[in-house]
């Protein structure tokens, strides 16, 4: 990617502007609305390449890894408002942001290209371009019509069909999934195998297992140390590297705050047994 950014005013609209040919992915995260200011390209993703043109508006969902590549005879201006849910605590409610999440995870709700002729198009292409560009009250106004982009979704409750689905998943991932094979992974892998977002599946991973993922992926090297321990004669650092662990005192910390002695003292006491 080759591109120039410039920010005409923190937390409000950034310009990026991408040269003839030249792909660009946007560096934020969180939600974004795209304007393109000027210019001709694409959009490119596996689930929508489609043509833009001046005063097409995209919405894109944090998550969303499209791009846009500018056309081979000039290039493209684009004007992004970027929008963190969860930085809008004071404006969004709890039951807001989970429906905000759930929309994240459906590419027909998460991904939507406004083309020149329609309104939001319209009204953002009619806002960029006047003379206040910046301030509180510039701001508010890109918040009115990301608010309106999502309005639909935000008045209804969240599915509870959807988290049931999802909890579904969760469940048989669980069930099925060897110990190794979980100590190993990692959350956004496990946020992908079950279609959800990381924050709305760790809420219902909390729910379901009754602690975080980190705290019970802890519980399950720890636990795997233990058989190694009392199974084998391997040497207490090589179980801890095998375990997952980077260093011998993180390990010998870790397991004498879940067994109140040392991994050595634990085999030791093990082996008298």
């Amino acid at each position: 990617m080759k591109s120039q950014a410039r920010n005409k005013s923190h937390l409000s609209i950034r310009e990026f502007s991408v040269p003839a040919g030249e792909e660009w992915t946007s560096p934020l995260n969180g939600w974004a609305i795209i304007l393109v200011r000027k210019g001709y390209g694409f959009y490119l993703h596996p689930s929508a390449n489609q043509q833009l043109e001046t005063g097409t508006v995209l919405l894109a969902a944090d998550g969303i890894k499209g791009s846009i590549r500018a056309s081979q005879v000039g290039g493209i201006l684009l004007c992004v408002f970027n929008i963190l849910p969860a930085r809008l605590t004071g404006l969004l409610s709890l039951p807001e942001q989970d429906a905000l999440n759930l929309v994240a995870t459906r590419i027909e709700k998460a991904l939507q290209i406004f083309p020149p002729g329609h309104p939001m198009a319209g009204r953002m292409m009619e806002l960029c371009s006047g003379d206040l560009t910046e301030g509180l009250s510039f701001r508010l106004k890109l918040l009115q019509i990301f608010s309106e982009m999502v309005g639909k979704d935000l008045a209804q409750p969240v599915n509870q069909v959807a988290i049931s689905d999802v909890r579904q998943k969760l469940e048989k991932l669980l069930k099925e999934t060897p110990v190794t094979d979980l100590v190993e992974m990692n959350f956004e892998d496990m946020a992908k195998m079950t279609n959800c977002t990381t924050r709305h599946l760790s809420r219902i991973f909390r729910d379901l297992v009754g602690m975080s993922f980190r705290e019970k992926r802890s519980e399950l090297r720890l636990e795997k140390a233990r058989e190694l321990l009392a199974g084998t004669d391997a040497k207490v650092v090589d179980l801890a590297l095998e375990c997952g662990y980077k260093s011998l005192s993180l390990f010998n910390l870790m397991f004498y705050r879940r067994y109140g002695m040392s991994p050595g003292k634990w085999r030791q006491k093990k082996m008298k047994s």
